[in-house]
């Protein structure tokens, strides 16, 4: 997944540190906005928090997306749609633009009904993400390990 270069870097980089800081932090935020945008569709109570927590995830998907493109610069040498990175950069553009079709649904005067069903389709798109990026994850953290057993096999 990564080479050993690439890895180096990775472990070395502040901005990963800064990416496992967000990205629980925004699964967080996704958990208690997608109750909250839910409680609203089913009871039509709570639209104000909920508009809260919609904009608080979208807020944390920019932060992590601008922190993730300098990361992916600093990793593998691009911002955006690195070869090693295309498919994680591809969800995260559907992610971003599902999730800011928010501003625009607001600005043609949608129903507050179907801003919130938009929410919840851009929450589908997020976790679709979030999934390529827990794999990424964990393969990653096996690597890790491969790396640093073949490091103690050989000293």
């Amino acid at each position: 997944m990564y080479t050993p270069a690439q890895l180096a870097r990775r472990n070395a980089s502040p901005w990963t540190w800064v990416q496992a800081v967000l990205a629980p932090v925004q699964f967080l935020a996704f958990v208690v906005s997608f109750a909250l945008v839910l409680r609203f569709l089913l009871t039509g109570q709570g639209y104000a928090i909920a508009t809260i927590s919609v904009l608080i995830k979208i807020a944390l998907l920019w932060a992590i997306t601008i922190t993730g493109m300098i990361w992916e610069k600093e990793i593998f040498g691009h911002y955006f749609l690195a070869r090693e990175f295309f498919w994680e950069d591809v969800g995260n553009a559907v992610a971003m633009l599902t999730h800011n079709l928010y501003f625009l649904a607001r600005a043609l005067h949608w129903s507050d009904q179907a801003v919130m069903g938009l929410m919840l389709l851009a929450y589908c798109t997020y976790l679709v993400n979030c999934a390529q990026f827990v794999r990424r994850g964990i393969v990653a953290g096996r690597q890790r390990r491969q790396a640093a057993g073949a490091e103690a096999t050989n000293a």
